[in-house]
């Protein structure tokens, strides 16, 4: 894969994901597709969607014009674009969760069919571990999705560092994909930053997370000289960290409150950055840095820079502490004390 064609994909990416957007927000508008405010939601006005379709046609369109549509790039695309019809439904008529994540685990067992599979332990549960692991990022990533550039600037940066680590690997058809996913999110954020003009969606996070997850779980084996548990476990964190840690904080709060595990609220880590002080902008931008950190890593470890044991656990232990430490932001409301009742005697 050489560099034009490298450069083609991004302009191609971003050109066309920016003017499929603003069609689409035009289209969106105009049909009464938008969210509306209400209950957990934070916006303050109907905002359109269908960003994620013009997602998914930056990315999906010039990979396969350039020839990534083969192997496992193959069922990475045919994958997302499932979750992408999947995410506009529920987008439109919201589904049962039953539903979503049966289609999300066969679209999964299309992309283990095709060769991905994260070499975790060796062995045949390899193959049960890496479905469960797309499911779960897939959903990670959208529930990633909750505040104004948030998820586009993740994936910007976090799919930057993978198709870095995929060219580095000899994964160039995985890179292209990854390639045209990065500034197709750009194009996308150039409507989505602060204060958004439109969202992506169902369509637009399902979309993201499967691509991600299902790159970084091929490409785990291959990260790094040494292999081994250490570079599968490092490489399936690492790509993923502010998604997979955002996913644990929320878990773990609504537990410890008591609270419906599955249910929205405002209660991720943006929530809790703008609880400590920062701006819509601020937040977005700090959560991306926070997977510029990660991908930065995951890089010296596919490079061999970082050994693949230590890599691993010092991803697991800064994890946890990024799922611990923001439990101490108040999120909710206090409950109120319920008032005592006399006592006959």
């Amino acid at each position: 894969m050489n560099a034009s064609a490298i450069l083609a994909a991004g302009c191609a990416g971003i050109v066309l994901s920016a003017a499929a957007t603003f069609l689409l927000r035009r289209l969106a508008l105009r049909w009464g597709i938008t969210d509306r405010p209400s209950g957990h939601k934070s916006h303050l006005h109907p905002t359109p969607y269908l960003g994620g379709v013009a997602i998914t046609l930056g990315t999906v369109v010039p990979a396969i014009a350039l020839g990534a549509f083969e192997g496992p790039a193959a069922g990475i695309l045919v994958g997302a674009v499932a979750m992408t019809l999947l995410g506009l439904i529920d987008d439109l008529i919201p589904l049962p969760q039953l539903t979503r994540l049966a289609i999300e685990a066969l679209a999964a067992g299309v992309a283990v069919l095709c060769g991905i599979v994260a070499p975790v332990t060796g062995g045949p549960l390899d193959v049960l571990i890496t479905l469960l692991w797309i499911v779960v990022v897939t959903n990670s990533f959208n529930l990633l999705d909750n505040m104004d550039g948030v998820l586009g600037g993740v994936t910007a940066v976090s799919a930057t560092c993978l198709a870095a680590a995929a060219f580095v690997s000899g994964q160039p058809l995985i890179g292209l994909v990854l390639v045209t996913l990065s500034p197709a999110a750009l194009g996308f954020l150039l409507y989505n930053w602060a204060p958004a003009r439109i969202f992506m969606g169902d369509a637009g996070s399902l979309f993201i997370g499967f691509v991600l997850a299902c790159s970084a779980a091929l490409l785990a084996g291959t990260a790094a000289p040494a292999g081994g548990p250490g570079a599968a476990i490092a490489s399936l964190l690492l790509p993923t960290f502010v998604s997979t840690v955002d996913t644990g904080v929320v878990l773990l709060s609504r537990w410890r409150a008591g609270r419906p595990l599955l249910c929205g609220g405002t209660d991720h880590l943006s929530h809790r950055l703008r609880r400590l002080g920062l701006g819509t902008r601020l937040t977005a931008v700090t959560l991306a840095a926070g997977a510029a950190a990660a991908g930065t890593a995951y890089l010296a470890l596919v490079l061999g820079w970082i050994p693949p044991l230590g890599a691993a656990i010092g991803a697991a232990a800064v994890a946890c502490l990024a799922v611990l430490l923001p439990q101490r932001i108040p999120v909710y409301p206090a409950a109120r004390p319920q008032p005592s009742l006399p006592v006959r005697r």
